[in-house]
C-alpha cells in the first residue's frame, strides 16, 4: 500500500468510522453490528496479530455477532507512528503500540523506556500494575488513546553487521533508532549517530547502508527478516520494551458500560497471552536467524554500558517524574 493510497484510507475510515458511531441511535443497539479497523505489523504467524484472533473470539463469546473484527496485517497501514495518528482520528479503531511510539503524545511514559532500569518483565509487569500504570492510562486517554492493558515486547538488543560488544565500538556508526528523544539521547551518548526510521523502512536502509546498526526485540528481528542485512544481534538486554494494547477514543465512546467491560477483560487476557506467545516467539526467532546466518553475542564490559545509560537517566527525569521517581520504580520489589 502507498503513502497516497494509505492516507486515502485513513480518511475513508474515519468516515466510515463516523457513521459507526451513530449507527446504534438510528437502528438500535441490539441490530447494530460495528466493524472494527484492527492494524497489525506482521502475518497471522507472530503475536502481534495472534492476540487480535484470540481479542477477537473471547469478544465474540461475549456479545455474539455484535463485532467484525478487520485485521490488517503485515504493516498495510503503515509503521506504528501512522497507527497511532490513525487512532487518534478514529480511522482504525485499535492496535498494539510501543510506548516508544506514544511519547511524542505522552512524553511521561519514557518512564518506561529507561535503559538498564527494568530487572526482568515481571518487574516491568508490577509497575504498570500499579499507581504509575494507572496515571499513564489516565494521561494516554487524554490523547484519545483509550488502553485496554499493558504488553512487553520482550528485551531490546543491539543488531549490527559485524559483532559489536562494547559500547565504545558505536562510535561513528549510524544506528536507526525508534522516532524517539529517548532512544536518540542513548546511542548518542555511546557516539553514534542516530537516524529516526519507521520500522517499515528499516530493511531498505540497512541493505542500502543508510543505516548501519539499530535495536530491537528478538522476536520482531526475525519477523523483519533482519537477520538478513544485520546478522549480529548483541544481547545488551537494555530496555524492556513495554506496549499498549489501544483502543480509539471515537469507537470506546460509542461502547456501552457492558461491552466496554467485554473489551476490558478481552484486552487483559489477550496481553496475558501475547506476553506468553511472546516468550516463546523469541527461542524460535533466534533459532530461525541463526539458521539464516545470524549471530548471537554477549555483550561485555555491562558497566560501561549502564553508565551511558545514567546519563540519560538525568537527562529524562524531569520529564518522568523526578530521579526519586526514578529510584523508586527501580527499587520495586
Amino acid at each position: 500500500m502507498t503513502a497516497s493510497t494509505r492516507r486515502r484510507f485513513l480518511r475513508n475510515a474515519a468516515a466510515a468510522a463516523a457513521g459507526l458511531a451513530i449507527a446504534p441511535a438510528v437502528i438500535g443497539r441490539a441490530q447494530a453490528k460495528t466493524t472494527l479497523t484492527v492494524a497489525s505489523l506482521f502475518g497471522d504467524d507472530k503475536p502481534e496479530t495472534r492476540i487480535w484472533l484470540k481479542i477477537r473470539d473471547l469478544v465474540e463469546e461475549e456479545q455474539p455477532g455484535r463485532f467484525t473484527f478487520n485485521i490488517v496485517r503485515n504493516a498495510a497501514l503503515g509503521g506504528e507512528k501512522e497507527v497511532a495518528e490513525g487512532i487518534r482520528l478514529g480511522s482504525v479503531q485499535a492496535s498494539l503500540s510501543t510506548v516508544s511510539a506514544l511519547s511524542g503524545w505522552v512524553p511521561e511514559v519514557q518512564m518506561l523506556d529507561l535503559p538498564f532500569l527494568f530487572r526482568d518483565a515481571g518487574h516491568v509487569r508490577k509497575v504498570v500494575d500499579g499507581k504509575m500504570g494507572d496515571e499513564l492510562r489516565q494521561k494516554l486517554a487524554a490523547q484519545n488513546f483509550v488502553v485496554g492493558d499493558f504488553i512487553n515486547y520482550g528485551a531490546r538488543h543491539l543488531l549490527t553487521r559485524e559483532p559489536v560488544t562494547r559500547p565504545g565500538q558505536l562510535a561513528g556508526k549510524r544506528i536507526r533508532v525508534i522516532q524517539s528523544p529517548l532512544h536518540t539521547r542513548l546511542w548518542s551518548a555511546f557516539g553514534a549517530t542516530p537516524i529516526g526510521i519507521p520500522i517499515t523502512e528499516t530493511y531498505n536502509a540497512l541493505q542500502t547502508g543508510v543505516a548501519d546498526a539499530m535495536d530491537l526485540t528478538k522476536s520482531a528481528y526475525a519477523g523483519f527478516r533482519l537477520y538478513e542485512v544485520v546478522p549480529c544481534l548483541t544481547e545488551t538486554g537494555h530496555i524492556w520494551a513495554s506496549g499498549v494494547v489501544y483502543f480509539s477514543t471515537a469507537f470506546w465512546n460509542g461502547l456501552s458500560g457492558d461491552e466496554k467491560a467485554v473489551f476490558r477483560q478481552a484486552a487483559n487476557r489477550g496481553a496475558i497471552y501475547f506476553n506468553r506467545l511472546i516468550a516463546e516467539d523469541e527461542n524460535r526467532s533466534v533459532a530461525l536467524a541463526i539458521e539464516h546466518g545470524g549471530r548471537v553475542v554477549a555483550a561485555e564490559a555491562r558497566e560501561e554500558w549502564e553508565k551511558g545509560a545514567r546519563a540519560v537517566w538525568k537527562d529524562f527525569a524531569d520529564i518522568v517524574g523526578g530521579r526519586d521517581r526514578i529510584e523508586a520504580v527501580r527499587n520495586v520489589a
